[in-house]
């Protein structure tokens, strides 16, 4: 099959937006987990240091970095795709489109 080259003229600034929000969901659920697991060792240490509830906060701050994390990742990755795809645009416009080889 012979290969063609393409040009990527235009990024439709939504569509971008939505599935780097998504992208940036999965890293932050990924990191939350991380964090979480972070918090629940730390909980642990010091609930042996005699503190009363402090293995309660880390637990709480665990399960709370597995929800606020992925949240907080998509927002903010949903805003940066959007103005990256504005700025792509605006500078596909003036000096080029990138050119893609597809077979």
């Amino acid at each position: 099959m012979p290969e063609k080259e393409q040009e990527l003229k235009h990024i439709n600034v939504l569509s971008f937006g939505k599935v780097m929000a998504i992208i940036g969901a999965i890293i932050g659920l990924i990191l939350g987990i991380l964090f979480a697991a972070q918090a629940l060792m730390l909980g642990g240490m010091t609930g042996g240091l005699g503190l009363p509830g402090a293995g309660l906060i880390g637990v709480g701050m665990g399960v709370a970095s597995i929800v606020i994390f992925p949240i907080v990742y998509a927002i903010v990755s949903f805003i940066g795709g959007v103005i990256y795809a504005v700025i792509y645009n605006f500078v596909a416009s003036k000096v080029g489109p990138i050119k893609i080889t597809l077979e």
